[in-house]
């Protein structure tokens, strides 16, 4: 109970930190994409939470409106769904930033186990087998550290359940830390 109360804690005063910081430059995104794409700049995803629980998770845009609502794994030639601005967020993870908010509401944390597309089952199954999904997903994780979109959905369900069962307030300094090192160098990101 105590380490809930620290984590949720240390994602309220950060998340709102980078909120009050990030303004300006989200501003300044979301008027490149408007005149980039004639659309609203952010997207909302349907995902699935804590103990499966439906929220909707914003991201800047990077897909035309037309876009099937799919992991981007799964479309047939992903690329021609990108928009012009778009390749250049998603390389440098720009893209995720307004998660932010979905922190500061308590619908993520900062680290935990990337959150599921509503539709995607066979992820969402394999993680009831290792109580995945009673966790609070995460802007980053344990996976994203250890190959984001280059391993298989059975591998990030092992490094995801390797997190659930050894978090700590350490482990997810480590994971952040790690994350900004592999965003900086545009590692394991191939959509």
């Amino acid at each position: 109970m105590k380490r809930k109360i620290i984590k949720r804690s240390f994602d309220f005063i950060l998340s709102s930190i980078l909120i009050i910081l990030l303004i300006i430059p989200f501003v300044c995104i979301s008027l490149l994409i408007i005149i980039n794409t004639k659309e609203s700049p952010i997207y909302l995803s349907k995902r699935i939470g804590q103990n499966k629980k439906i929220f909707i998770m914003p991201k800047f845009r990077t897909m035309k409106k037309e876009t099937p609502q799919l992991a981007t794994h799964l479309l047939k030639n992903s690329n021609e769904y990108l928009s012009k601005i778009g390749t250049l967020l998603r390389k440098t993870s720009i893209d995720e930033l307004p998660q932010i908010w979905s922190i500061f509401i308590g619908d993520m944390s900062f680290v935990g186990p990337r959150p599921a597309l509503f539709n995607q089952y066979d992820l969402i199954k394999k993680r009831d087998n290792y109580n995945i999904n009673d966790f609070k997903p995460g802007m980053s994780g344990y996976a994203q550290i250890n190959g984001r979109d280059g391993i298989t959905i059975d591998e990030k369900v092992k490094l995801d359940s390797f997190y659930v069962s050894n978090q700590s307030f350490f482990l997810d300094v480590k994971i952040l830390f790690l994350t900004l090192l592999k965003v900086f160098k545009s590692e394991n990101i191939s959509h």
